[in-house]
C-alpha cells in the first residue's frame, strides 16, 4: 500500500545524505581558511564603510530591491526525480501530503536564508535610523509572512505550462515586494503597506482559482529540481569527483582566435586538448570569469593598500584551487591514455595553461587597482600575483596532481 509518508522520509533522507556528502569536501580546510580570511576582511570594510555613510543614504531602497529578489525568488524543493512521471503521475491526487511538507523544508531554506541577509542590512539600516535594532524582529516575522504568501503563488504558477506565464509573475511580484519592502523600511503608516499584501493575496486567489482543474506539470517540475542538483553537482565537481554530473559543452565560437597561435604537433596535444576543455567544457571558464570579476570589484573598493594584495592572493588560491578538477577531467576517457606522446607531455601542459590562466587574473587584479591610480601598489599585485602563481603551479599542487 502506498505511504506518501516514507515516500517523503525516503527522498528528502537521501537527498540530505547527497548533500552532505560533497559539503565535506567542498568545506574543506583550505576553504574555510580562505572563507575566514574573506568574511574577516569583508567584515572590517563594511564596519568601515558604514562609518561613512550620511543620514540621507537610500537604505531603505536598497534593502528593498536585495530582499526584493529573495521574497520573489521562491523555489519548491520536491525531490521528485525523471521515473516519478511515470510511477507517481496515477498517485497524484495522494500527494498532497508529500507536497506540503515540500513546501515546509522549502520555507526552512528559503526562510534561514531571509534571515541571513536581512542580519547583513540591519547594521546599514540602524546607522541610518540612529541605531535603531529593535525592529529587527517585527521585520523579520513581517518578511516570513510576505514569504510564505509568495511560496504558495509560486507553486500555484507551476500548474500553468506557459513559460511566458512564470516570467510575468516573477516581474510583478517583485515589484510589489519591492515597494511594500520600501515602505516598511522607511517607516511608513500601515495604510501604505496593505495595498501591496491585498495584491498579492488577489494574485494568489486568482492563480489557484485558475489552477483548480489543472493537472500538476510533472516535466517542469522534474527540470527545475534536475537543473538545482545539476547545480550543485557543478559546484562540488571542483572539489571532488561526481559521477551523476552530466557534462555540458558550450561552443563559444568567439573565443577561436585563441586556438589559432597552437602548432599541430605532438608536443602541443594536451594543450590543444585543456585549452579547449577550459573554454568549453563543464563551468571552468565561467568560474575563471566570475572570480576575477568579483575579486576584481573588490579590490578596486578597497582602500587599504596590503588589503588589496591580500584579498588579490585568495582569490588566486580560489581560482586555482577551483580548476584542479580540469586535470581529471577527462580520466574515464580511454583514448585519451592512446595519444603517441611521451610521458610528462600532459602535465606540462595542465600546468602551462592553470599558470597563464592565474597570471591573466592577475593581470586584472593589478589593472583594477592602478584605474584608482595606485601604480605602486598595481605594479606589487601584479609581481606578488606572478610569483604566487609559479609556486602555486609548480610547487603546491604537484601532490595532487600525482
Amino acid at each position: 500500500m502506498f505511504d506518501e509518508t516514507v515516500l517523503w522520509k525516503e527522498r528528502s533522507g537521501r537527498t540530505l545524505k547527497e548533500l552532505s556528502r560533497y559539503l565535506r569536501y567542498i568545506f574543506n580546510g583550505h576553504i574555510v581558511l580562505v572563507l575566514v580570511f574573506l568574511l574577516g576582511a569583508a567584515a572590517y570594510y563594511y564596519q568601515e564603510w558604514l562609518k561613512s555613510v550620511s543620514d540621507q543614504f537610500p537604505a531603505a531602497i536598497i534593502m528593498a530591491l536585495v530582499l526584493g529578489v529573495l521574497l520573489t525568488y521562491s523555489p519548491i524543493y520536491t525531490f521528485l526525480t525523471e521515473a516519478d512521471k511515470i510511477f507517481l503521475l496515477p498517485l497524484e491526487t495522494r500527494l498532497k501530503g508529500y507536497f506540503k511538507r515540500c513546501a515546509v523544508i522549502s520555507f526552512a531554506v528559503n526562510g534561514y536564508l531571509l534571515l541571513f541577509v536581512l542580519a547583513l542590512l540591519m547594521p546599514m539600516y540602524a546607522r541610518v535610523n540612529e541605531g535603531d535594532f529593535k525592529v529587527f524582529f517585527p521585520f523579520l516575522l513581517v518578511l516570513f509572512v510576505i514569504k510564505v504568501i509568495n511560496l504558495m503563488i509560486r507553486w500555484s504558477i507551476q500548474y500553468f505550462a506557459e513559460t511566458k506565464a512564470h516570467y510575468i509573475d516573477s516581474l510583478i511580484r517583485y515589484a510589489v515586494n519591492a515597494v511594500f519592502l520600501y515602505f516598511l523600511f522607511s517607516g511608513a503608516d500601515l495604510v501604505f503597506l496593505i495595498p501591496e499584501a491585498a495584491l498579492l493575496l488577489i494574485l494568489l486567489f486568482f492563480y489557484k482559482k485558475n489552477s483548480k482543474e489543472k493537472g500538476l506539470k510533472w516535466e517542469f517540475l522534474i527540470e527545475q529540481e534536475e537543473r538545482r542538483m545539476a547545480s550543485f553537482y557543478r559546484l562540488a565537481n571542483m572539489f571532488t569527483d561526481v559521477p551523476k554530473l552530466k557534462d555540458k559543452v558550450k561552443r563559444r565560437k568567439w573565443l577561436d582566435w585563441l586556438f589559432k597561435g597552437l602548432a599541430f604537433d605532438h608536443k602541443e596535444t594536451f594543450n590543444h586538448l585543456y585549452i579547449r576543455t577550459f573554454l568549453r567544457a563543464g563551468d571552468y571558464f565561467g568560474l575563471f570569469v566570475r572570480l576575477t570579476l568579483i575579486g576584481a570589484g573588490v579590490i578596486y573598493f578597497l582602500s587599504f593598500g596590503w588589503g588589496q594584495l591580500l584579498i588579490c592572493l585568495l582569490f588566486l588560491y580560489l581560482t586555482g584551487f577551483q580548476l584542479l578538477p580540469l586535470w581529471r577531467h577527462h580520466q574515464n576517457k580511454l583514448w585519451v591514455f592512446l595519444y603517441p606522446t611521451a610521458e610528462g607531455i600532459k602535465e606540462k601542459s595542465f600546468k602551462r595553461i592553470l599558470s597563464r590562466v592565474l597570471y591573466i587574473q592577475a593581470l586584472f587584479f593589478a589593472l583594477a587597482i592602478m584605474i584608482k591610480g595606485e601604480w605602486v601598489q598595481g605594479i606589487i599585485c601584479l609581481a606578488a600575483g606572478i610569483i604566487f602563481s609559479y609556486l602555486f603551479t609548480n610547487s603546491y599542487i604537484q601532490k595532487r596532481l600525482q
